[in-house]
């Protein structure tokens, strides 16, 4: 028998997205999985149009929002899958997206995560994320952002984690690392699962054919406020949970110098407080960080060799700044 995958959908008022989303996903050729859809206290009728429309999904109803961390747990512990696929309310999946994870993932024991090829919605030949990278700065991005939809990569390839929108995990993986960071609230939560499954000793595989097109930030719009302080909180507690301390010390005036940079251009070019803020936010948790921080190090297999060797070189802050700007500017890297 196939191995069993449940695939969880996080939804918060995404109501216009739901038919298109769902239906792809009960259209795959993979022939054993569930469907569940964590309602984050939608205010849209999201819910009643699931029970109307999707009667075969299993639908869990949250008083509130709880955000994507939280909302992806609460699906999984409700799951007995082999694998756990975790996948953006505002995609749609290619047909054989699911079959290409499982296969991959079957095929290779050590692999804990594979990433699947997100491609923008309103540009299908442009990629928007295939799988994670991260730096020696600790600054993590989505591999190959921007990139013309060109090459095709038949075999999977090594990446350092994958898209929490666009992941399969293995149940055993998680059983040992344990699920997303509910204090993440949403963003950088798929980073620190990468970390700590890496640290841990799990491999992550990027998939090509197994393809999403999706409506990038359609949630929560690129560039806002809320996203900003979100990912300058979460970054300081992703480096503070997982970077070593050997590696840490070694790069942390790069570190500090970067993220001092990003917070200087946000203020100054933008006046965009919402970094700084997210940052000074982070600081009341970092004991709470610090703890989870013991735990995790504790448990690391992997080398340090060997985890250095998965961080990419430090780049210019020119280059740095490039990486995003097919985001900001809709054009293709």
């Amino acid at each position: 028998m196939s191995a069993s995958v449940s695939i969880i959908v996080v939804n918060w008022n995404g109501r216009h997205h739901l038919n298109l989303c769902l239906s792809a996903l009960f259209a795959q050729t993979y022939p054993n999985f569930e469907v569940t859809l964590v309602d984050n206290g939608s205010t849209d009728g999201s819910q009643t149009f699931v029970r109307d429309h999707f009667p075969d999904v299993r639908l869990i109803e949250l008083p509130q929002n709880m955000g994507f961390a939280r909302g992806n747990n609460v699906g999984i512990r409700a799951s007995n899958a082999d694998y756990i696929a975790t996948i953006n309310n505002d995609t749609k999946v290619a047909p054989n997206w699911l079959t290409a994870l499982v296969e991959t993932a079957e095929a290779n024991p050590n692999v804990g995560m594979c990433a699947a090829k997100l491609l923008f919605w309103d540009r299908p030949d442009v990629i928007n994320s295939a799988g994670i990278c991260l730096d020696r700065a600790g600054i993590a991005w989505d591999r190959l952002g921007g990139h013309p939809n060109e090459i095709s990569q038949t075999k999977p390839v090594p990446v350092f984690g994958a898209s929490g929108g666009a992941a399969l995990y293995r149940r055993t993986m998680l059983n040992q690392i344990g699920l997303f960071d509910e204090d993440f609230f949403a963003y950088l939560e798929d980073v620190d699962l990468a970390w700590r499954a890496r640290l841990a000793g799990w491999d992550c595989l990027f998939v090509d054919t197994a393809v999403i097109h999706h409506h990038h930030s359609a949630t929560a719009i690129e560039g806002s406020p809320f996203k900003n302080r979100l990912l300058g909180r979460n970054k300081v507690w992703t480096i503070v949970k997982n970077y070593p301390w050997q590696l840490l010390l070694l790069y942390l005036p790069a570190i500090l110098l970067y993220d001092l940079g990003a917070v200087a251009v946000a203020l100054l070019a933008r006046r965009d407080v919402s970094p700084l803020v997210g940052r000074l936010q982070a600081i009341p948790k970092l004991p709470a960080m610090w703890q989870k921080r013991r735990k995790i190090q504790q448990s690391r297999t992997l080398p340090l060799k060997e985890l250095r060797a998965l961080m990419e070189p430090i780049s210019s802050p020119l280059k740095v700044w490039q990486r995003y700007q097919h985001l900001a500017s809709g054009n293709p890297h």
